[in-house]
């Protein structure tokens, strides 16, 4: 399965390249991700629980970064097994750019495998899973570094020169 988006982040590029460093942004945008520890530098391990059609299981796996261009680019690789149900693996080339008025256009294309009993619930189930996690996270991702939505609430989020603040910009601030 093979996806391609961008999405434009209300925040400079050096605040969106750290925040996709950071273990704990990353943590909270993986859906399912009960756990991860690690570092960018050796890679992190990370205990996930997902549904997928009939299937539950919790894959325990590791991710890693490469081709790191600092500020500019870079690709997240993870696998990780879940026992009976089998595994999944992919991959996410990530990409930033600035955008007008001080924004960041964050480019990513996302390559994902899976086996064992979880191909067997069909390519159609398999790719609306694997667009809909990738959707989930970037859309976390992006929550967590400008704030939700205006459409989505979010009232708990400090005002700052009229715009809200996603957490992760309210940590880097302090």
């Amino acid at each position: 399965m093979h996806m391609s988006d961008s999405r434009e982040i209300t925040a400079d590029r050096e605040t969106v390249w750290a925040a996709l460093l950071s273990r704990e942004v990353l943590k909270e945008c993986v859906p399912g991700c009960q756990e991860m520890t690690g570092s960018p530098e050796e890679g992190f391990e990370a205990t996930v629980v997902q549904k997928v059609g009939p299937v539950k299981a919790t894959f325990k796996g590791g991710v890693t970064l490469s081709d790191i261009i600092d500020g500019e680019s870079l690709t997240l690789t993870g696998e990780g097994k879940g026992g009976a149900a089998g595994f999944a693996k992919g991959g996410a080339k990530v990409s930033l750019a600035d955008g007008e008025d001080g924004k960041t256009v964050l480019t990513y294309d996302v390559d994902a495998k899976v086996g064992g009993k979880l191909a067997q619930l069909g390519s159609r189930i398999i790719d609306g899973f694997a667009k809909k996690m990738a959707d989930q996270f970037f859309t976390r991702f992006q929550e967590a570094v400008e704030g939700p939505s205006e459409t989505e609430g979010g009232t708990d989020a400090p005002e700052e020169g009229g715009q809200k603040k996603g957490w992760f910009k309210r940590v880097l601030s302090r």
